[in-house]
C-alpha cells in the first residue's frame, strides 16, 4: 500500500487557518476510476481512497505507517508569512484616526 503524509493547505476562499494544523495520511489509489455508463458517475473498486487518518504532528504519522507496514511519502508543507498588522481590523474603526477615512 502505497499513501501520502501531508499537512492541508487552507481553504482559498478565507484568510483563516483553520484545519490545517494536523496531519493526514492519505491512501494512493490501487485502481483506475470507471465511469459509470448509464449516470455518468465516476466509481472505483478501492475502499483505501475513501479513507483519511489525521494525526496531530508529523511524526505520529510517520509512526502509524511504518508500524502498520505503509510505504508513505512525506510531504512538507509551503509556510506562508503571517499577515499581521499593528492594530489589527480594529484599526479601521478607530478614533484616534490621524487623518480622515475614506474608500
Amino acid at each position: 500500500m502505497r499513501a501520502r503524509i501531508y499537512q492541508p493547505a487552507r481553504n482559498a476562499m478565507t484568510s483563516g487557518m483553520a484545519k490545517t494544523r494536523k496531519w493526514v495520511l492519505e491512501y494512493a489509489p490501487a485502481s483506475a476510476r470507471e465511469v459509470d455508463p448509464l449516470m455518468g458517475w465516476t466509481s472505483s473498486n478501492d475502499t483505501q481512497t475513501q479513507i483519511r487518518l489525521k494525526f496531530d504532528t508529523k511524526k505520529e504519522a510517520m509512526d502509524y505507517a511504518r508500524d502498520n507496514g505503509i510505504d508513505a511519502q512525506v510531504s512538507e508543507p509551503h509556510k506562508r508569512k503571517p499577515n499581521l498588522r499593528a492594530r489589527g481590523y480594529g484599526e479601521n474603526f478607530a478614533t484616534d484616526r490621524r487623518g480622515p477615512w475614506t474608500h
